[in-house]
């Protein structure tokens, strides 16, 4: 097997990645795609930051095992199975389940520090960047955080104002220039995510 081709995607909270990833994934066949996200990366809940306010806060870098990641990534991109621990952000007290990451011709490493974390963003060979406007953000922040955490209004806007923003100015925008393929999100992905998905068709040797 030829080396993976490894796609890092990022952007803001709320700026549609998960919707973009799942389309993409779809789009692609499933034997030639395989999927690694930092969501599976937190440290245990009782260790993370909390605010002044007492609000643990899930929106910084150290929130997240990098080391862990990068080395996880840094196998697969070797051809090696990797085995992890599913992170239940929502339900610590869900049964976990043990993830298998299988080896693919096509990578793609997902979470806002990817090209923050270094040892990761290394490892990237493209690099695509979700963007959206702030507002479209807030507003998906405010329907997500509603409806899957169970999050009021108040709740929301607090962790966005005081955690969400200050990460997305000093950890994620900065980044941007980095990308090698910047995909507006503010009503729909449709024209970036098809210039992608046939970038990454012709990275599929014929015979896989």
């Amino acid at each position: 097997m030829q080396k993976p081709f490894l796609v890092g995607i990022t952007g803001g909270s709320a700026s549609g990645k998960t919707t973009f990833l799942r389309r993409l994934l779809a789009s692609l066949p499933e034997q030639d795609v395989c999927l690694i996200s930092q969501d599976n990366y937190y440290h245990p809940r009782e260790t993370q930051q909390v605010d002044s306010n007492g609000v643990t806060n899930f929106d910084l870098p150290g929130s997240i095992d990098s080391a862990a990641y990068a080395n996880d990534v840094r196998r697969i991109s070797q051809g090696l199975e990797v085995r992890r621990p599913e992170y239940t952000f929502n339900n610590p007290n869900a049964p976990v389940k043990e993830l298998v990451f299988k080896p693919a011709p096509i990578v793609v490493v997902e979470g806002i520090f990817v090209f923050y974390f270094e040892e990761v963003a290394r490892l990237l060979d493209l690099k695509v960047y979700i963007d959206a406007r702030e507002h479209v953000k807030v507003l998906r922040r405010i329907v997500r955080d509603r409806d899957e955490r169970g999050y009021d209004l108040e709740d929301v806007l607090y962790r966005y104002t005081n955690h969400v923003a200050p990460t997305y100015e000093k950890y994620i925008k900065p980044f941007k220039q980095d990308a090698d393929l910047i995909i507006p999100n503010n009503h729909h992905f449709d024209k970036g995510l098809e210039v992608l998905v046939s970038f990454l068709k012709s990275k599929i040797p014929a015979n896989v």
